[in-house]
């Protein structure tokens, strides 16, 4: 008897990472790529939150980015029930571009050097805590930066 088509799949997903198990043939020589992919991460966190900051300070910002964020579906519904994403939409946008070019150029400056772990531990600690702050509200409302 055959089996069903979620036991074939399951079946077959189970001997993917078989070959993904065998890894390099030799250990990385550079921290650099790796050091470029998290400090990517950790800078596109905090620049979500400072866009974030300025599309509420700013009405017409808030509309150029809702418009890049267009691409994503639910953007703009107008559905009464499940409403719509609005200018997060662009925000997430402006966040992944920003994730992939500052990788790209990071890899591109680091991709032969060693970053040392404190440098990279401090960058990381620095846009994930300023990015965490940023977004913590009772902290936030009686800063300036928040309107009225």
């Amino acid at each position: 008897m055959s089996q069903p088509l979620y036991l074939r799949v399951g079946n077959w997903l189970k001997q993917f990472p078989q070959s993904l198990a065998k890894g390099a043939p030799e250990a990385p020589t550079v921290s650099g790529p790796a050091a470029a992919a998290l400090l990517s991460a950790a800078f596109s966190c905090f620049l979500l939150m400072v866009n974030q900051h300025l599309t509420v300070l700013f009405k017409s910002w808030n509309a150029i980015v809702w418009s890049l964020g267009e691409w994503i579906p639910g953007s703009r519904t107008g559905d009464q029930v499940y409403g719509e994403i609005g200018s997060y939409s662009g925000k997430e946008t402006l966040m992944l571009v920003s994730w992939l070019l500052s990788w790209v150029i990071l890899h591109q400056l680091w991709k032969t050097r060693n970053i040392r772990a404190n440098n990279l531990y401090g960058g990381l600690i620095f846009f994930l805590v300023a990015a965490t702050v940023m977004n913590w509200h009772p902290i936030f409302p009686y800063l300036p930066l928040m309107p009225h």
